[in-house]
């Protein structure tokens, strides 16, 4: 079983905009190698430098999603992330909150990103950054790499 997580994004700009903005942030974070493209994030195969598989996809979820429930809005874009369980875990998420903010500092709209449909580590409704109030979600490192305000306030997928 696979350690994932997904931002589903409601936002106005194409997917082809969203990859180029998360290739921006993981090239100008590290993340990813230099020669990484939009257009290869769009495709199957990109990873960071942590191990981390990347992929972005235009989303077109069902009505039942209950990403919308959560968001009150369809989901446009989903980025998705899924762990190489052979590295270094903590490390891995840590480096999906930095390219998530700095995809978020780029990309205006509202948005999940959540592990499995199971947790939501943060959301952006309205312009308000609302981040999961667990410690060992945002611990004091994972806060520190926040350059916008937030608030702190755990949201729920809606039971079936």
């Amino acid at each position: 079983m696979s350690i994932s997580y997904s931002l589903a994004l409601a936002t106005p700009r194409p997917v082809e905009q969203v990859a180029e903005a998360l290739r921006e942030v993981g090239v100008a974070t590290g993340l990813l190698d230099p020669a990484t493209t939009g257009d290869r994030l769009l495709g199957e195969n990109a990873a960071t430098t942590g191990g981390t598989w990347l992929r972005v996809v235009a989303d077109k979820p069902k009505p039942w999603n209950p990403v919308i429930d959560v968001l009150n809005a369809t989901p446009t874009v989903r980025a998705a992330f899924r762990l190489d369980k052979t590295a270094d875990i903590s490390r891995q998420q840590d480096d999906v909150i930095r390219l998530v903010t700095g995809v978020l500092a780029k990309v205006p709209g509202d948005a999940v990103l959540h592990h499995d449909f199971e947790v939501i580590w943060l959301m952006r409704r309205g312009g308000e950054l609302l981040l999961n109030e667990r410690d060992d979600i945002w611990p004091p490192h994972r806060l520190a790499v926040l350059a916008q305000p937030y608030r702190r306030e755990t949201h729920a997928f809606p039971e079936d």
